[in-house]
């Protein structure tokens, strides 16, 4: 048996639809990011490489995390942690965040359809998608973050500070919120187009 080598550490292949992982941002992280939403810098929602909205498909509100030095070490956190789950997961070409990192509000009556986050245009670069739950659980109803598997819905874990990692590729949804507020980033890791 042959193991391939990356940087010295074996690649170990074995694909999930996603992956999630804990911990990664301490409690007063999290909080830290929640203190950035500015009412004054959002906007409503509209859908990849699309600048009308389409309240049937997707409601929330959104603002972006700037990529400056201040806000790297959310960017530095996320990009080891893909790269990582990418080495042990995916073997995809990744070459960084080719967009900002978006802060998401869902209040009540929000939701996001089934959609991918791959596709024609300015989004075809993205490689591996990632939500990070900044809401607690009990802050808020409906709201799950949901992937289609093989005609199943799974619902993904909704614990505070959890990251799911997904590829791009995977069809997902969040359902209508009945009750309260869910706040989240969501990022992209894109490169190279596949081959």
């Amino acid at each position: 048996m042959s193991i391939n080598y990356t940087f010295g550490l074996p690649l170990l292949h074995n694909f999930a639809e996603f992956i999630y992982y804990q911990g990664l941002f301490l409690p007063h992280e999290v909080d830290k990011i929640i203190g950035f939403w500015d009412d004054d810098k959002t906007i409503k929602a509209t859908l990849s490489g699309d600048k009308k909205y389409n309240d049937e498909l997707r409601k929330s509100s959104v603002m972006f995390i700037d990529n400056t030095p201040e806000n790297d070490w959310i960017y530095s956190k996320l990009g080891a942690l893909a790269i990582n789950c990418n080495r042990e997961r995916y073997n995809f070409d990744l070459l960084g965040f080719h967009q900002e990192l978006q802060l998401t509000k869902y209040s009540e009556g929000n939701f996001f359809d089934w959609h991918l986050d791959f596709g024609a245009g300015e989004i075809s670069a993205r490689k591996l998608s990632m939500t990070i739950q900044l809401s607690d659980e009990e802050e808020y109803e409906g709201g799950d973050l949901q992937f289609m598997i093989n005609k199943e819905i799974v619902t993904a874990p909704r614990k505070k500070g959890t990251i799911v990692i997904f590829p791009s590729f995977i069809m997902h949804r969040v359902t209508p919120i009945t009750k309260g507020t869910r706040q989240s980033i969501v990022g992209w890791v894109s490169g190279p187009p596949y081959r």
